[in-house]
């Protein structure tokens, strides 16, 4: 496995959180297409943030040894990632077009 999958996996994962939360819980949908973009933007903000706490595609593959614990480690926070990026995108929705504050 490369870095370059395993990558590609972690978007895919973070994807299927988004959605899958936007599925759950409906106000925090913005529709299939709104939650696989809110999905990639938060995998990979979390990969990249916290990815040099050792779980980044490098050092699943380090020394061309494929460190399985560390791979479920980033497939478990793309997918926390995806739904973080998804609330949060909601969030900030809802607060920038609040009606009538005055």
């Amino acid at each position: 496995m490369t870095e370059t999958l395993i990558s590609l996996i972690s978007i895919f994962i973070g994807i299927v959180g988004a959605i899958s939360i936007g599925f759950l819980i409906k106000k925090y949908s913005f529709g299939i297409i709104g939650n696989t973009i809110a999905g990639v933007f938060g995998c990979i903000f979390i990969i990249k943030a916290f990815g040099r706490l050792g779980f980044d595609p490098q050092s699943i593959m380090q020394n061309g040894i494929f460190h399985k614990w560390l791979f479920v480690l980033n497939c478990i926070l793309s997918f926390l990632g995806g739904t973080f990026g998804l609330i949060l995108l909601k969030k900030i929705y809802l607060k920038m077009n609040k009606k009538g504050v005055n």
